[in-house]
C-alpha cells in the first residue's frame, strides 16, 4: 500500500458528501420554508452550482494563483466566478421554480438587486470555504504522512548504513588475529576460527531487527572476550559483572559491541603488558547501566584523539543513539583521565 493510498479522496468520497450535504440542505430549507418540495427543487438547482464553484476553486484557480501566489488574480477570478454564479442562479430560479426568486429575502423580489446577488455570494463562498477547508486538511494530512514516511525509510536506511560499517570493521580485525596465530602456528587458531563462526552467524542472522535481545548481545560481547582472550593470553585480564535481570530486555544490535571494540582499539592494542579492561551490566527497572573501562597508551597519538578515531568509532555509535532512541530514552557519558577511559551508558531496555 502505498502511504497516501487510506487518505486519497476517491469518487464515492465525494458522492457520499454531496448525497449528504444535499439532505441537509433540504431538510433545513424544507422546515424553513414548511415546504419540501419547493425546498428540494431549490436545492436541486443550487448543487450543481455549488459543485462547479467548489471544484474550479479547488481544482483551478488555488493551483493556478493561489500556489503560485498570485493572489490579486485568485481574488479576481473568484469574485468573477460568484459574479456569473448570481445571474445564472437567478434566472434559472425565476424560469424553472418561482418567479420570488428571493423567497427567504425581506421583501417579495423579481429582478437582480445588490442585497440579493450579495447573500446569494456569501452563502457560495460559505460552501467553498467549508469544501475547501476539507481538501486543504487532506492534502496536509497526505503531505504529513509522506513526509513521515520519506523520514521513516531515511531512518531505516541511514542505520541500517551505519550497523553494516560493524561487521566489515569487525571481520577484519579477527581475521588479522587469525592470520597472526596461524603464522605462528598456535593451537589456538582452531578456536579462534569456532568463536568467529558463532559471531558471524549472529551478525549475519540475528541483528536485522530493530532491537535484539539483551541477552544475545551480552553472549556475543562474551565470544568477542573470548576471541581477545585467545590472542592476548595472559596479558588480558577482563571482568564482567551482570546485576538485575536481563531476560526479556531489548537493545539496538551490535550496539554495546562497538564500546568493547573501541576498548581493545584504542587500550589493548596501544598499552604494552598487562591489560585491564572492566565491563558492568546493571539493570535497573526499564534501563540497563553499561559501563565500560579501559586504559589509555602511556603515549597517546596526538593526532588523533579516541573520540575521533578512524574506523566505526564512538561517531558512529552516537549517530546510531540519535537515530534509534528518543532523547529521554539514553544518556551518554565518557570520561578520559591520564591513565582511564570509562564510557557510561544509561539505555531503554
Amino acid at each position: 500500500m502505498q502511504p497516501n493510498e487510506n487518505l486519497k479522496i476517491t469518487l464515492r468520497h465525494h458522492v457520499i458528501f454531496w448525497l449528504i450535504y444535499f439532505l441537509l440542505n433540504t431538510l433545513r430549507w424544507g422546515n424553513y420554508f414548511d415546504n419540501y418540495e419547493y425546498s428540494f427543487k431549490t436545492t436541486l438547482l443550487g448543487f450543481p452550482i455549488h459543485m462547479v464553484l467548489c471544484y474550479l476553486n479547488i481544482f483551478v484557480l488555488m493551483p493556478k494563483f493561489v500556489f503560485k501566489r498570485k493572489y490579486f488574480l485568485y481574488v479576481f477570478f473568484l469574485i468573477l466566478s460568484l459574479i456569473s454564479m448570481v445571474f445564472i442562479k437567478f434566472n434559472l430560479t425565476y424560469f424553472l421554480i418561482s418567479t420570488n426568486i428571493w423567497p427567504e429575502g425581506p421583501a417579495v423580489i423579481h429582478d437582480v438587486t445588490f442585497s440579493y446577488s450579495i447573500d446569494m455570494m456569501i452563502g457560495e463562498l460559505y460552501v467553498i470555504t467549508f469544501v475547501t477547508a476539507i481538501k486543504v486538511t487532506m492534502d496536509w494530512l497526505q503531505e504529513q504522512k509522506r513526509v513521515t514516511a520519506l523520514e521513516k525509510t531515511q531512518l531505516e536506511t541511514e542505520l541500517l548504513f551505519l550497523r553494516s560499517q560493524i561487521s566489515p570493521h569487525f571481520f577484519f580485525n579477527t581475521l588479522n588475529n587469525i592470520y597472526s596465530l596461524a603464522i605462528e602456528k598456535s593451537d589456538k587458531t582452531p578456536k579462534l576460527i569456532l568463536r568467529l563462526s558463532e559471531l558471524m552467524r549472529y551478525l549475519l542472522y540475528e541483528t536485522k531487527s530493530k532491537r535484539q535481545s539483551l541477552e544475545k548481545e551480552i553472549i556475543c560481547i562474551e565470544n568477542y572476550l573470548d576471541l581477545e582472550q585467545i590472542r592476548y593470553g595472559e596479558l588480558l585480564k577482563t571482568e564482567t559483572t551482570i546485576s538485575g535481570d536481563i531476560m526479556d530486555k531489548k537493545i539496538a544490535p551490535i550496539l554495546l559491541l562497538s564500546f568493547i571494540e573501541n576498548a581493545f582499539k584504542h587500550g589493548a592494542n596501544m598499552t604494552n603488558g598487562d591489560v585491564k579492561i572492566d565491563i558492568d551490566f546493571k539493570i535497573v527497572e526499564n534501563f540497563l547501566y553499561f559501563t565500560i573501562s579501559n586504559p589509555l597508551p602511556e603515549t597517546p597519538n596526538k593526532s588523533e584523539s579516541i573520540e575521533n578515531s578512524s574506523g566505526i568509532g564512538l561517531k558512529n555509535v552516537k549517530k546510531r543513539l540519535e537515530l534509534g532512541y528518543k532523547p529521554e530514552e539514553y544518556s551518554l557519558d565518557i570520561q578520559s583521565t591520564n591513565k582511564l577511559f570509562v564510557v557510561k551508558l544509561k539505555i531503554k531496555v
